[in-house]
């Protein structure tokens, strides 16, 4: 794996380009149906409007995507440092709940953020999809949280069961 100083360098300028390119489609969304309302597109049994809408929303959506791909690897990167300074061993399980946690916050502004452009375009099924998409994905971040959390109490119990076990054996002995 490439340092971080490096993976940044290359990933943070794709970001801002991607997001750059959605805000243009999104723009286009916006300004370009109402100019072209009531023209027939002929083959397709539909209006310009509509076609020029959908065509914006899917290129927007497919830069938000490549966005946030890179946006993850980047958050990989700042959970890493935000675990360490929490204190947090290298332990795997540990960094996993964390990174699990800011996900769900990650998620959670993304469908706040994204929702009320779904029903300003009047797209309310995709925003009934996107919204059931988000519980489904918090349900299994939050599941994974949970079996984490069962397996570190689960470990720290052994341990403590370990340690009164010695501390009986040793007091019978003496």
């Amino acid at each position: 794996m490439k340092n971080r100083g490096e993976e940044i360098r290359r990933r943070f300028p794709r970001i801002i380009m991607n997001l750059v390119m959605a805000l243009i489609f999104w723009v286009i969304g916006v300004f370009i149906p109402p100019t072209v309302g009531g023209i027939p597109v002929p083959s397709i049994n539909a209006n310009a409007d509509f076609v020029v809408l959908i065509i914006s929303i899917v290129v927007m959506s497919i830069f938000i995507i490549r966005a946030l791909a890179d946006a993850l690897v980047l958050g990989d990167i700042l959970v890493d440092v935000f675990v360490k300074k929490l204190g947090i061993r290298e332990e795997r399980s540990p960094k996993r709940a964390a990174r699990d946690f800011i996900y769900i916050i990650i998620v959670i502004l993304i469908v706040t953020a994204v929702y009320p452009i779904l029903v300003n375009f009047r797209i309310e099924q995709f925003a009934t999809i996107v919204t059931y998409v988000a519980i489904g994905l918090i349900i299994l971040l939050i599941y994974d949280i949970g079996r984490v959390l069962h397996r570190i109490i689960e470990e720290k119990a052994e341990l403590l069961a370990d340690r009164l076990v010695q501390a009986a054996e040793k007091e019978e002995k003496e």
